[in-house]
């Protein structure tokens, strides 16, 4: 406003000029008003950021949405969220790993009295799984330390969805048997969290709500772990001083593959094991193919009464709405007492539903390249993010497995920003969202969202002003191969270089 009122004074003086003085005063009242031009953009970061969304190269948007804070990602499969170039590293390095062997599967051929399901190229075994095996089965495995380079590109290519044939098929039912059992291992899981975390943290991330199963690990010739043991062994680890120093706070929910026959079981088993250790355990979470009729919601909704009956509030975040087809499933999720649901892609198809979420205390959790990789939208423009955003139905962005996807939480914004002509204030509305969501505790939550706030102002002083391209010259982001691929990045590709 000063300015305006400024440049108005000046325009006033001017007309009362001597023609003598016209050029001379149209000189000054040009720079003048191009110096408050300038000012009034680096005050106002919305001005600033529509001239970066319309006038930025792919390089130059990327590498500002790289150094920007994102608040949190609250859809986070653990063992799908680690670059997998961490994972195969670990695997062959045994100093890392606690000594061990494990062996991978190099080809499949015919065994006549033994099946190893599913039947899967550079599915990993630990050696005393691969002991187990019919001498039949054995000889289709060899140790990873033996593996050429060929061999191991194509296993990590085998372990992401990066070839236009993949899709849901290939992630479900088999990437996840070729990631072997390096989370289900205390030596390597803890290790490969905090690695994450470094990565994360380099991308402005500060909390990580991760799904996990405590009851799942096992030692080294595979005697089940107690889950008290795991609480113990992650608990420690979060708190040495590396993992303090990634600035990221860590939260865990129990999460229920929803089509196992004795689901329900697991639900009672997660409702108890969450309620004895608050501290790190923040809420229960369904997953698994929703397209599998024994998973639906529905199924539910009696052991989650009978939990809610006996348990002091426990939050849930629940898959809802990831399939193709219209259904009841979100609606059915709320009835569970679902606080977000993730993924909530065909919403819009139950009118009841969305009209319910409007304006209302439930969060959807977002994974705009995770729902383009799986084939759930084929046109971002048919992604219903936008509308949710727009409408009143609060949403974050997440990466969901990212490691699978050879991206980055970088590549979420960049395709919001896009695809969907995000202004600042919707983006810093989003990431605002993933904290004010988190199952965090009220004091923890509070000191995130004051870092937030303090952290989107710095970067509105240091990033959102005039020279703006000077400024994303000096950002060195990781930039993953998705990003490379779909973006128009000249940038080189840094993650595979990410490797402790």
């Amino acid at each position: 406003m000063a300015h305006a009122l400024l440049i108005e004074g000046m325009h006033h003086s001017f007309c009362r000029l001597r023609p003598r003085g016209f050029l001379l005063t149209s000189v000054l009242l040009a720079t003048l008003f191009a110096s408050a031009s300038e000012t009034l953009l680096e005050a106002n970061p919305s001005d600033v950021f529509a001239d970066i969304r319309k006038n930025a190269t792919p390089d130059e948007l990327y590498s500002l949405l790289f150094a920007m804070p994102k608040g949190g990602d609250l859809h986070h499969h653990g063992a799908g969220s680690v670059p997998m170039e961490y994972v195969v590293d670990y695997y062959r390095d045994r100093e890392k790993n606690g000594g061990q062997d494990f062996y991978i599967r190099t080809r499949i051929e015919f065994c006549p009295d033994a099946r190893l399901r599913p039947e899967v190229m550079f599915h990993v075994l630990r050696e005393s799984q691969w002991l187990k095996l019919d001498p039949c089965l054995q000889t289709q495995f060899e140790p990873v330390e033996s593996l050429t380079e060929t061999q191991v590109a194509a296993w990590l290519s085998d372990l992401k969805i990066d070839e236009a044939s993949e899709g849901r098929d290939e992630f479900f039912e088999k990437i996840w048997w070729r990631l072997g059992p390096c989370f289900s291992d205390l030596t390597i899981g803890p290790e490969l969290l905090v690695e994450n975390m470094k990565s994360l943290g380099k991308e402005g991330i500060r909390y990580l709500e991760i799904q996990t199963i405590p009851w799942a690990s096992s030692e080294h010739n595979g005697d089940p772990i107690e889950a008290e043991v795991w609480y113990e062994t992650y608990k420690k680890r979060l708190a040495q001083p590396d993992a303090v120093a990634t600035g990221v706070t860590v939260r865990f929910q129990v999460v229920i593959i929803r089509f196992l026959e004795d689901a329900e079981d697991h639900v009672r088993r997660a409702f108890a094991f969450i309620d004895s250790h608050r501290d790190l355990f923040v809420g229960i979470n369904l997953a698994g193919r929703e397209d599998d009729g024994k998973g639906q919601a529905a199924r539910f909704t009696e052991v989650f009464r009978e939990m809610q009956r006996k348990y002091p509030r426990i939050p849930l975040s629940i898959h809802a709405g990831e399939s193709d087809e219209a259904n009841s499933n979100i609606h059915d999720t709320l009835l569970l007492g679902a606080d977000r649901i993730g993924h909530g892609l065909n919403l819009l198809k139950d009118p009841d539903t969305y009209l319910l979420l409007r304006n209302n205390r439930y969060l959807v959790e977002t994974n705009l390249v995770s729902n383009k990789l799986l084939e759930y939208v084929l046109d971002p423009q048919d992604h219903p993010f936008p509308v949710f955003l727009r409408t009143g139905v609060p949403v974050c962005l997440n990466t969901d497995d990212r490691g699978m996807w050879d991206s980055t939480f970088s590549d979420e914004y960049y395709t919001a920003v896009s695809e969907y002509n995000l202004s600042w204030e919707e983006i810093v509305k989003v990431g605002r969202a993933s904290l004010e969501y988190a199952f965090v505790d009220d004091s923890t939550k509070e000191t995130l969202l004051a870092e937030y706030d303090s952290r989107i102002a710095g970067y509105e002083d240091v990033f959102l002003v005039s020279d703006w391209r000077a400024v994303a010259r000096t950002v060195q982001p990781i930039v993953s191969n998705y990003g490379k691929q779909n973006f128009g990045l000249t940038l080189p590709v840094t993650m595979d270089q990410e490797i402790p």
